[in-house]
């Protein structure tokens, strides 16, 4: 007895969603029906896995397609002045300030935003206690 093609692609992307971990932030998936089973030259069979250039894990579901879930878990609450960077070789995200990515940005450290380089808080409190 054959198992429905639909049955299967639903176990398949229910196998994808939960490889992201229980309490960590939603991953982003995709799955593509035309997708062929390679990447770097090589072919890859059914329940086969692999790593692409954008860090996203991908899984063969021959004949059905190519499964793919985001592997980094990207920051979502940083000042407007920070970005997320993600290094290719690792997969791994930082936070750099937009202005200089060779800086890395610091939550919670207003003082280093930028806009507000030459203002020490310290010596603006005493400004305001002296007037």
């Amino acid at each position: 007895m054959q198992i429905p093609v639909f049955l299967c692609v639903m176990a398949a992307v229910g196998l994808l969603l939960g490889a992201g971990g229980g309490l960590a932030a939603p991953m982003e998936c995709h799955f593509d029906s035309r997708a062929l089973c390679e990447f770097g030259g090589r072919r890859y069979s059914l329940g086969d896995s692999w790593m692409d250039d954008a860090c996203m894990q991908c899984t063969c579901l021959h004949p059905v397609g190519v499964g793919c879930c985001q592997t980094v878990h990207r920051p979502v609450d940083f000042p407007a002045w920070c970005e997320v960077r993600v290094e290719p070789v690792t997969c791994r995200a930082s936070l750099v300030q937009s202005a200089d990515p060779r800086r890395p940005c610091e939550p919670g450290h207003a003082h280093l935003d930028p806009g507000h380089a030459h203002q020490d808080p310290g010596h603006a409190h005493q400004e305001q206690l002296e007037s």
